[in-house]
C-alpha cells in the first residue's frame, strides 16, 4: 500500500506580499487591500479544466490495463510443455482441452488440464492404489478492467472455497505480483499477475483405487506426496509458459 509522503521539517510562513507582487495588487487610487479568493478561485477554474481534460482522454478509473506484450492467438494447451514437472513426475499424458478457450473484447482466457503420467507407471495398472498428479493452467488476459484488486482479494481463495488456513508464500522477481498458495488438501497454486495479465498453475497430487466392484473395501491406502515438493518445477514451468506467450 502507498501511504503518504512523510512530512518532516518546519515551514516558514510565506509573506503573502511577495506571492503577490505585481499580479493582484489595486491599481493606483484603490482601496490597497488584496482579494485571495480570486486567486483560489481562478486555480480551482484551471486545475477544473485540467481535470476535466483527462477525464475526457481517459475516463475515469477506465483506463485499459497493460498487458506487457501477452497474446493469447489460440489454445495454448495443445503445445504447452511443463519440461520441469515432467522431470520431475513424469511425461504429460493427452491434454483436456476441450471448448476451454475463450476470445472476447473484455477478456481472452485459456483452461488446460493435464495429467502427468509418474515415472514407472504402466498404460494398464492392475487392481490396488495408484497415485495421481494433475496440473491445472488458466490463462486470463483483461482487457478492459485491471484485476489487481480482484487479485488481492481471492489470496485466501483455494478450488475447494476460502481457505484462511491456506499457506500464502509469496514468490519475488516474478510478474508484478506472485505467490504459491498450498491448501489443506495438499494442492498448491502458484499465481502471477503482471498488468491484466494474471496466469494460474494448480498442481493436484491424489490417489485412486482399481478393485473388482464399488462394494471392495480398499486397505493400505499409500500417503499422498505433498505438492509442496514440486514448487520450484512450478515457477520454473511458469516462466516458461509467460515466455512462450510474451510477443
Amino acid at each position: 500500500m502507498i501511504s503518504e509522503p512523510e512530512m518532516t521539517g518546519d515551514f516558514a510562513p510565506t509573506d503573502s506580499r511577495e506571492v503577490m507582487d505585481g499580479f493582484g495588487s489595486e491599481p493606483a487610487g484603490g482601496s490597497g487591500k488584496h482579494r485571495p479568493w480570486l486567486w483560489a478561485l481562478g486555480g480551482a477554474v484551471m486545475a477544473t479544466a485540467l481535470w476535466a481534460g483527462a477525464f475526457f482522454l481517459y475516463g475515469l478509473g477506465d483506463r485499459r490495463p497493460d498487458l506487457h506484450g501477452y497474446r493469447l492467438d489460440k489454445n495454448p494447451c495443445p503445445s504447452l510443455r511443463l519440461k520441469s514437472l515432467g522431470a520431475a513426475i513424469g511425461p504429460r499424458e493427452k491434454a483436456d482441452t476441450g471448448p476451454r478457450f475463450l476470445n472476447h473484447a473484455a477478456l481472452d482466457q485459456a483452461r488446460c488440464f493435464i495429467s502427468l503420467r509418474p515415472t514407472g507407471a504402466v498404460d494398464q495398472p492392475g487392481k490396488g492404489w495408484s497415485i495421481n498428479y494433475g496440473v491445472g493452467v488458466t490463462v486470463s488476459l483483461h482487457k478492459e478492467s485491471d484485476p489487481g484488486a480482484e487479485f488481492e482479494a481471492l489470496r485466501q481463495v483455494t478450488d475447494t472455497g476460502i481457505d484462511p488456513e491456506a499457506k500464502l508464500e509469496t514468490v519475488p522477481n516474478l510478474g508484478e505480483r506472485a505467490y504459491l498458495l498450498t491448501g489443506d488438501d495438499g494442492s498448491s497454486e502458484l499465481r502471477v499477475r503482471e498488468g491484466g495479465a494474471v496466469f494460474s498453475l494448480n498442481l493436484y497430487v491424489f490417489t485412486q483405487y482399481m478393485g473388482d466392484g464399488p462394494d471392495e473395501q480398499p486397505d493400505g491406502e499409500p500417503e499422498v506426496p505433498k505438492a509442496s515438493a514440486y514448487h520450484s518445477a512450478m515457477i520454473s514451468d511458469m516462466r516458461d509458459l509467460m515466455a512462450t506467450l510474451n510477443h
